[in-house]
């Protein structure tokens, strides 16, 4: 009888990871569970990512079957958990869906995603966290994407005068600050000033004209990149005609993601190539 109950206990505790026959592998490097909430058992975290500031879609309902989202900026954390193929995506949302309940979280969405897998999201506060569940052949897998939303940190104080610099070193500058909302070209409050040195800029030299350039990262169709980064484009210069710059001064043209000046496969990369330029013409 102990026999077997030794037996017994030691099953039990292997069985998270070696249900079935199944055994997963160690976490990803470099990975660690989020404070958040814990993960669920028999799962291990397959991918991981935490950014500083970033925007993330967010599932927030359904609206003839097609996903309604919501676009949030802040802090942004993924984690993607490979879990034992004995452990159905809905038990594991059912799991989730506890918990945040019990950490004080509001239930925003409950049902089945685009997928057609049970998909959550919940709210407290400024912190969003999404769950998302999908079945493989043998094994299972859930996205957890948490976003505290929060304003950016301005980090970077560009100047008239060190443009002007730059300018007349090689002809052209990178200008970073001015941003849109994600995937329109309307200019967000918090660039105005940045577009306010451009103005001082373009007083102190009268006789410079502009070619304003739009540049975007290599995330998303290519042609909608092109459209978008010349819509920008106009967009900063319909802005300086407004607030005094003779629109015979500049010119706009958008160049998508045909011009990166980083590596788009990491987020600093993708940033950088994010910008609009001046060319002196």
């Amino acid at each position: 009888m102990k026999r077997f109950s030794t037996w017994l206990l030691g099953f039990v505790l292997l069985a998270p990871i070696c249900a079935f026959g199944q055994q997963l592998e160690p976490d990803e490097e470099g990975c660690k569970d989020s404070k958040l909430v814990s993960r669920m058992r028999g799962c291990r975290i397959w991918q991981c990512s935490l950014q500083e500031f970033d925007s993330a879609e967010i599932l927030v309902g359904l609206k003839d079957g097609a996903a309604v989202n919501k676009t949030l900026e802040g802090q942004v954390e993924s984690l993607t958990y490979e879990c034992l193929g004995s452990i159905s995506p809905l038990q594991i949302a059912r799991n989730l869906e506890g918990a945040l309940k019990a950490a004080g979280y509001k239930i925003i969405f409950f049902g089945k995603g685009e997928n057609e897998q049970p998909t959550l999201t919940a709210q407290s506060g400024a912190q969003w966290i999404n769950i998302a569940p999908w079945p493989s052949s043998d094994l299972n897998y859930y996205k957890q994407l948490a976003v505290r939303v929060q304003k950016m940190t301005q980090e970077v104080t560009a100047t008239a005068a060190a443009w002007a610099e730059e300018i007349n070193r090689t002809g052209r500058v990178a200008v970073y600050g001015i941003n849109f909302d994600t995937g329109k070209a309307a200019i967000k409050p918090e660039s105005e000033a940045v577009l306010n040195e451009l103005v001082s800029l373009m007083n102190a030299n009268p006789e410079w004209k502009f070619r304003v350039e739009g540049h975007t990262d290599n995330v998303g169709a290519k042609a909608m990149n092109q459209t978008l980064s010349q819509q920008r484009a106009a967009a900063v210069v319909t802005w300086l005609a407004q607030n005094g710059i003779d629109k015979m001064r500049l010119a706009a043209q958008g160049f998508g993601d045909s011009k990166p000046i980083a590596d788009n496969s990491t987020e600093e990369g993708r940033a950088k190539n994010r910008r609009v330029e001046l060319v002196k013409l």
